[in-house]
């Protein structure tokens, strides 16, 4: 292909991504207008713009691939909220339910294909198709709605892990149905992909355990905004491109990394430059998702398209069910999870192409991606229900993280120079709670060490905010010296938390009107208090002056 070729190819595939963009835009705000979910407007847009309607996107192929990127980052992100120690707790339930889980699911779907006449292989293939959720959908719903950090969002997390961990297996195990390889093949296979996978664990733990967190508290990269940014963005999709490579699960790759990294002090910030990229890519992915589906097919088998989704949705939701109650979670916790996993993942499309042809016909392929678009389509609403239907069975206890009790509530001090010392030092006086918020490393590990809660990150993006417990504060200082920095502190602090007390520093006279027009509550204006400091001062000494026989107090020198 020549070079004038591969430009063109590239102008294409760009073009592409911006009118899906663009149309999932306007879709997902349409949507939002109405209170629905995004998701749905997304999925909706890309079915008009793909190839069986309108059919004004080209690149199919290529925008898909590009798109999966979006899944790999927002495990990646998910991972910074899980360190290996929060990990750890979730324990045997969380590994034992979701192996329960993929097992149960891959044998009664592999089962009930069989009675319908299906090959074994093919009954497989189903199965296994069936027994994935959607990582991608879940978690942006649990995330969107703050739901991640709940009992049954934990439990959705550990079962999603298991079935990324599972992808690689079940991809071989089809492969040798579909007649591409000898099992002796498949099963060096596997031990070299089980290998290599524990060396990229292991290279994955070295980098961003020591030399990510120590390239990140470099004073030249910290202060830098666009810096920060880069290396947030290549720990993201490098560590989810070195997974590839390595011929396993890309998202669990990412999510590794992210998971390691959350043990360093840059966890927040990282978190805080990848979450505009991770959404770009997942409305790419949901939209080129909606191109799989060919409606006029789903409208002629509509039946039996009915019927497989709502076999799904049902069939998983009590599978799932049972699975987490052989490892003993709560019956109603065990209900939430199964509802919210009820749906067939985007892995399921790699399935199904590799058995397209040899274990499928064209029908099979087109129910299996019908009920996969359909049934992600329906998410959001199934993890919104989940915790109503969960409380009908006599049990309230899906605690939502935003529900706090009066005493956790907190100040959160943005800035830890001598003014922000100051200002936790009389807070702390009057009994309150102080979270530190600073973008230098030093500042942060000496906050710790007087005893206060400190979060390393940059004030300016809400997600930092967020961690610092911005929704439960009930005052907010800002002491950073910038009156550009502080003006967009105050509007990303208005923005998440409206009613939320605000105290800035402006330290020019000229910067005192903008920041309250922007919502400070009270700015203390440095020149202003310099000027009165120095009048009291010079009042003082008058007075001590007036009390002495002569004195040359306020004279200009001969």
């Amino acid at each position: 292909m020549s070079y004038a070729l591969r430009i063109m190819g590239i102008w294409t595939v760009l073009l592409d991504v911006i009118v899906l963009l663009g149309a999932g835009a306007l879709a997902g705000a349409l949507f939002e207008a109405a209170r629905q979910s995004a998701i749905v407007g997304y999925i909706i847009a890309g079915a008009v713009l793909g190839p069986n309607v309108l059919h004004l996107i080209q690149s199919n192929e290529e925008v898909l691939a590009i798109s999966e990127l979006g899944v790999a980052l927002l495990l990646f992100v998910i991972g910074l909220e899980f360190s290996w120690s929060r990990l750890r707790r979730m324990g045997w339930t969380a590994l034992g339910s979701g192996i329960a889980q993929v097992g149960l699911s891959a044998t009664i779907g592999a089962g009930l294909s069989a009675l319908f006449g299906v090959s074994f292989g093919a009954a497989f293939c189903l199965g296994a198709i069936i027994a994935l959720s959607s990582t991608a959908c879940v978690l942006r719903v649990l995330a969107s709605r703050g739901e991640i950090e709940s009992v049954h969002g934990e439990r959705c997390l550990g079962v999603l892990l298991v079935q990324d961990m599972a992808v690689v297996p079940l991809v071989l195990i089809v492969t040798v149905f579909a007649d591409s390889g000898s099992p002796q093949e498949i099963a060096l296979d596997v031990l070299r992909t089980v290998g290599i996978g524990a060396g990229l664990v292991l290279a994955l733990l070295l980098i961003f355990r020591f030399f990510v967190p120590r390239l990140l508290s470099i004073r030249a990269v910290y202060s830098n905004r666009e810096l920060p940014l880069l290396f947030a963005v290549v720990s993201g999709l490098g560590s989810t491109i070195a997974a590839h490579e390595a011929g396993v699960s890309p998202a669990l790759g990412a999510f590794v990394a992210g998971m390691v990294l959350a043990e360093s002090p840059f966890a927040f910030q990282v978190h805080a430059e990848v979450s505009g990229l991770k959404t770009l890519l997942l409305t790419l992915f949901f939209t080129a998702m909606g191109m799989l589906i060919d409606p006029l097919w789903i409208a002629n088998h509509a039946l039996e398209v009915g019927g497989f989704v709502l076999a799904v949705v049902l069939g998983k939701t009590a599978i799932t069910w049972l699975a987490l109650r052989l490892f003993r979670t709560r019956g109603q916790t065990a209900l939430a999870t199964g509802i919210a996993l009820a749906q067939i993942g985007e892995f399921s499309f790699v399935l199904a192409s590799l058995a397209r042809g040899s274990l499928f016909g064209d029908s099979t392929f087109l129910l299996v991606v019908s009920g996969v678009v359909l049934t992600m389509a329906c998410t959001p609403y199934l993890v919104a229900a989940a915790p109503r239907i969960a409380a009908r069975f006599g049990w309230n206890g899906l605690r939502q993280p935003d529900e706090v009790e009066e005493e956790d509530a907190v100040g959160i001090v943005v800035g830890f120079g001598p003014a922000g010392r100051a200002a936790s030092e009389r807070l702390a006086e009057h009994g309150c709670r102080v979270v530190v918020v600073d973008l230098n490393p030093a500042s942060v590990q000496d906050a710790h060490r007087l005893g206060y809660a400190a979060v390393t990150g940059d004030a300016r993006y809400e997600e930092v905010l967020d961690y610092a417990g911005l929704k439960r504060a009930i005052f907010v200082v800002v002491t950073v010296p910038g009156t550009e920095a502080a003006l967009e502190i105050v509007r990303s602090v208005r923005r998440r938390a409206p009613s939320t007390w605000l105290l800035v520093r402006a330290r020019f006279h000229r910067a005192l009107a903008e920041l309250q027009s922007a919502g400070a509550h009270v700015v203390v204006d440095e020149e202003h208090e310099i000027g009165r400091r120095i009048a009291e001062a010079y009042q003082e000494q008058l007075m001590v002056a007036s009390t002495k026989p002569t004195s040359t107090l306020g004279r200009a020198p001969v």
